[in-house]
């Protein structure tokens, strides 16, 4: 059975132009985005309430930027490792790097989860070796899990807190642990993306605990069901989209960024920017670091 497509279609939220759009996150305090150009170093956030938008520029590649209970403090994912970043400033203090971290790999997709930890992949930057691992960090100390994967992305915990999500994007598999007291289960196989998909790439959750998976090279957004059947598709403008998120004041906007490396511009002209569509699901709220102050 093909899944009903989504009516509405996705418009410009910001027309940044990221070379490698990525982990957009709604920030419900001040009403804001905040999403990183991994290849063009740095991070965006945009106002939609006033239209007003600002670029950090950073000197190294960033694969993330999370909320954290003080609103100028992001957790960041740098190649060099996991820091804390001053968006007013674009200071930073280094706070955990993986023991097993071949000089080719950069951090890349993360998340804070229901119980405060800090969930996140590596992997080789070159997109070839399958050096890359997942990673929880609670603050004090760190763990891997998974299997190596050549492009991770999630890692995303669900709402109640009882299932992991990971990603091997170069596979094409999405893979999912049960989480039981805080205990990662061994991963096993949720869905295959097929051929004529593109590659699983970014995703998120909804309030109801089904996934939202960028297809990279397809130009569209599925949403699956917890036991990985395909229920909605949001096609969208340009193939390579990499990340979604929900926003908005009631949380049902979808805000989704996209890639522009290796397109034509003439024959391409929206990629690379922040979409956003309406929708009838809402997210959940994004949880936020608890870091100690410096």
């Amino acid at each position: 059975m093909t899944p009903p497509v989504h009516p509405h279609t996705p418009r410009v939220a910001v027309a940044c132009g990221c070379a490698l759009g990525e982990e957009v996150v709604w920030d419900a305090r001040d009403g804001s985005l905040l999403w990183v150009d991994i290849e063009n170093p740095a991070v965006w956030r945009h106002w939609p309430s006033t239209n007003v938008t600002v670029r950090l520029p950073l000197d190294e590649k960033i694969g993330f930027a999370l909320l954290t209970k003080d609103p100028d403090r992001v957790v960041a994912g740098f190649k060099s490792g996991v820091a804390a970043l001053r968006l007013s400033d674009g200071s930073r203090t280094p706070l955990v790097r993986p023991d097993d971290y071949p000089e080719g790999n950069r951090l890349n997709s993360g998340q804070i989860g229901p119980d405060g930890r800090l969930y996140f992949g590596s992997m080789d930057d070159g997109e070839k070796a399958e050096t890359g691992r997942f990673h929880r960090w609670d603050g004090a100390h760190l763990e891997t899990f998974g299997s190596a994967a050549v492009v991770t992305n999630g890692p995303v915990v669900s709402p109640d807190g009882r299932r992991l999500y990971t990603t091997d994007t170069a596979d094409g598999i999405v893979r999912v642990h049960d989480l039981d007291e805080g205990r990662i289960g061994e991963a096993r196989p949720l869905l295959q993306f097929e051929e004529g998909w593109g590659k699983p790439d970014g995703l998120t959750i909804d309030a109801e605990g089904h996934l939202w998976i960028c297809h990279y090279g397809a130009g569209r957004i599925t949403r699956f069901a917890p036991d990985g059947r395909a229920e909605y598709v949001v096609p969208m403008p340009t193939p390579l989209v990499t990340k979604c998120a929900f926003g908005g004041v009631d949380l049902s906007t979808l805000y989704v960024t996209t890639c522009r490396r290796g397109r034509d511009p003439t024959l391409d002209p929206m990629a690379g920017h922040l979409y956003q569509v309406e929708t009838d699901f809402c997210g959940v709220a994004a949880d936020l670091l608890d870091l100690p102050q410096t």
